[in-house]
């Protein structure tokens, strides 16, 4: 069965840390893109990050420096450490995996950052 799951999510005061991850299955992971993407209420769906299978990483202007993809391809994995949290952080975090022919899409995990 196909399918992303991610974890990780949850309520962090401004200038806290979250790790999220996302475990793939059924898939031939290695070979996909993997990203995070999130949505604010009321905003459009936006990259925050994407780790392709062997090119650069590229990251939204808005996380550079605080924000941290990384891939597991032994573990099936994707991680995403978000460090110094703003509250315009605050939305749903999506794990995307893309391939030929492909788009794969978890089911989100919640992000709060408020005081």
């Amino acid at each position: 069965q196909v399918q992303l799951v991610e974890s990780g999510g949850g309520s962090v005061q401004p200038g806290g840390s979250l790790r999220l991850s996302c475990a793939a299955s059924g898939i031939r992971f290695s070979i996909y893109a993997m990203a995070w993407y999130r949505q604010a209420p009321g905003k459009q769906r936006e990259l925050v990050a994407v780790i392709p299978r062997d090119s650069d990483i590229t990251y939204a202007d808005s996380v550079k420096g605080r924000f941290t993809i990384s891939r597991d391809n032994a573990k099936n994995t994707v991680n995403l450490q978000m460090n110094s949290l703003k509250p315009e952080d605050t939305a749903v975090y999506y794990c995307n995996a893309k391939g030929v022919g492909s788009d794969l899409w978890g089911q989100g995990t919640q992000v709060t950052v408020s005081s």
